[in-house]
């Protein structure tokens, strides 16, 4: 667990340092997890290393999003200024979600061959 903990807090160190360092204005823990995608992908890095550290990980997660309630609620005078644009950046934003995952799962579906 230690090792797997380790790649992904290098990977997220790895990511900071090129968006400060290149001054992208992406943050680094995305960039982070590119990194660790393409470092998979070509097989430097192996998915057994990161399975407990990951597994460790997913089961606290509720925990990760404990900042971001504490931040709807500093700013909750803000939210209910403007409710209005925020429901219906939701609510837009939920059906474009569902439109494009259905057009892709069709797609994809197109071009599987089938099972005869």
């Amino acid at each position: 667990m230690v090792r797997g903990m380790a790649i992904l807090l290098i990977m997220q160190f790895l990511g900071e340092m090129i968006s400060r360092g290149l001054r992208i204005p992406i943050p680094g823990n995305v960039i982070g997890m590119g990194l660790l995608l393409g470092a998979l992908w070509l097989g430097w890095i192996k998915v057994q290393w990161l399975q407990d550290a990951t597994e460790l990980l997913l089961s606290h997660l509720a925990l990760f999003f404990v900042p971001a309630g504490v931040g709807v609620m500093v700013y909750f005078d803000l939210i209910a200024a403007e409710w209005l644009p925020i429901v219906v950046a939701m609510v837009v934003s939920t059906f474009v979600v569902m439109a494009v995952t259905g057009r892709v799962a069709m797609a994809l579906e197109r071009k599987r061959p089938a099972d005869d």
